[in-house]
């Protein structure tokens, strides 16, 4: 993804400026669609750069209302049926600001917006539009297509029920991967209070009694001993590296790009982000296209949506490719990184007319999945955690607890 400033002389003859986010870094292409969206000229096209761009999301994001996704699938649904029973809109948006109470103030701002929008003369569409960081692209849309076709109800349960299901993927993603980060840091952190506090302690013990230690308790007190040396210093690599991995994440799309293929490569990762990418990519354009959005928009909406960089980088492509003229499962099959099972099922669709239900089906397909890694990788790990926290008490006691036994006999047999 990239921005670029621009300024251009419209058709009416009218200077415009501004920035706008490209799925590609290709600055022909750029000045091509600007110039084709406003029927002007571009006088200056220079690319802004991703320094700027981050520390420009940041701010943003500060003052940005935020509405987790869940209460955004809620008032949608809600609007779709008061809708659907003859409520005007702004009555329906009244209805929800005061049912909100005093208990949810960015909720009741959002309604307010929608409101004083809405009574302006503009359509739910627009007023959604002036509210991105609430309102994803796709919700946009589908509110858009319901004010040009009269079927608003039908258009909000989409949005609604298409965000329940992203939320169901995104929640089974961080499942997968927090317990097995809470449970291992907790090994490890015990692990490092040993080598710290535990062990010096013990070693003092060994040094006054004179005790013959074995290698492995000499091993390991020397490494608690370094440690105690330079815990600074790793405390200070760690923040380092902790600070280098979230400023390159944020500020470096090379970086973002390079983890992800990291992740698709990974046995284990690789599971959960073809399963958890594959599901979002085909909710997203079976929602777009079941509510007759084409191809090629579809996919450009689905470039800017998805974060897996991994695959927006293949879905640039394939968009490319049938703006040329081909069909989407054989720009796929060109692109690679999709599996054989989706060209297939995508190809079946294309054939028979039914590509928004076979994507349906491949959706659900992998949101099964999905749960079904989640459920497994976690009955993996619990063996994976005995093994990991059995080899290292046995490592403690094999080098510190049986030395402990020794100098106690030994000093029994001194009293005798």
């Amino acid at each position: 993804m990239s921005w670029y400033f621009y300024r251009l002389v419209d058709g009416q003859g009218v200077v415009r400026s501004g920035a706008r986010q490209f799925a590609e870094n290709d600055h022909v292409l750029a000045r091509d669609r600007l110039e084709a969206e406003f029927n002007g000229l571009i006088l200056l096209l220079t690319p802004v750069p991703a320094w700027a761009v981050s520390c420009g999301q940041s701010i943003m994001g500060l003052f940005a209302l935020t509405l987790p996704e869940k209460e955004v699938a809620a008032m949608l649904r809600d609007l779709a049926v008061m809708s659907g029973a003859g409520v005007p809109i702004v009555d329906a948006v009244t209805v929800l600001a005061e049912d909100a109470g005093a208990g949810n103030k960015t909720f009741i701002k959002v309604a307010d917006r929608i409101l004083s929008d809405l009574r302006a003369g503009a359509t739910l569409s627009q007023a959604f539009d002036r509210q991105p960081a609430i309102f994803s692209e796709p919700v946009r849309n589908l509110a858009r297509i319901g004010d040009e076709t009269g079927a608003m109800d039908r258009m909000l349960q989409e949005a609604a029920d298409h965000l329940d299901r992203l939320v169901q993927l995104k929640q089974g993603s961080r499942q997968a991967l927090i317990y097995p980060a809470f449970v291992f840091a907790a090994i490890f952190a015990a692990a490092a209070f040993w080598l710290y506090y535990v062990i010096p302690n013990l070693a003092l013990l060994f040094k006054q009694f004179h005790a013959k230690l074995p290698p492995l308790t000499v091993a390991v007190i020397d490494a608690s001993g370094w440690l105690g040396r330079n815990i600074g210093w790793v405390l200070g690599a760690a923040v380092a590296l902790l600070v280098v991995g979230v400023v390159g994440w944020s500020a470096s799309a090379s970086f973002r790009t390079w983890a992800f293929r990291a992740f698709h490569a990974l046995p284990v990762a690789r599971t959960l982000s073809t399963a958890s990418g594959l599901a979002f990519i085909s909710e997203y354009l079976a929602l777009m296209l079941r509510a007759g959005i084409d191809v090629v928009h579809s996919l450009s909406v689905l470039e800017r949506s998805t974060h897996d960089l991994y695959y927006r980088e293949r879905l640039v492509l394939v968009r490319q490719y049938v703006e040329r003229g081909e069909r989407l499962s054989s720009a796929m099959r060109r692109v690679g990184g999709f599996p054989a099972l989706v060209v297939r099922v995508i190809g079946v669709g294309e054939e028979s007319g039914t590509l928004d239900r076979q994507l349906q089906h491949l959706a659900a397909d992998f949101r099964r999945r999905l749960e079904r890694v989640v459920a497994s990788l976690a009955e993996i790990i619990k063996p994976v955690i005995v093994l990991v926290a059995g080899a290292l008490l046995i490592l403690f006691v094999a080098a510190l607890v049986l030395p402990v036994y020794d100098l106690i006999g030994q000093a029994m047999t001194i009293r005798r």
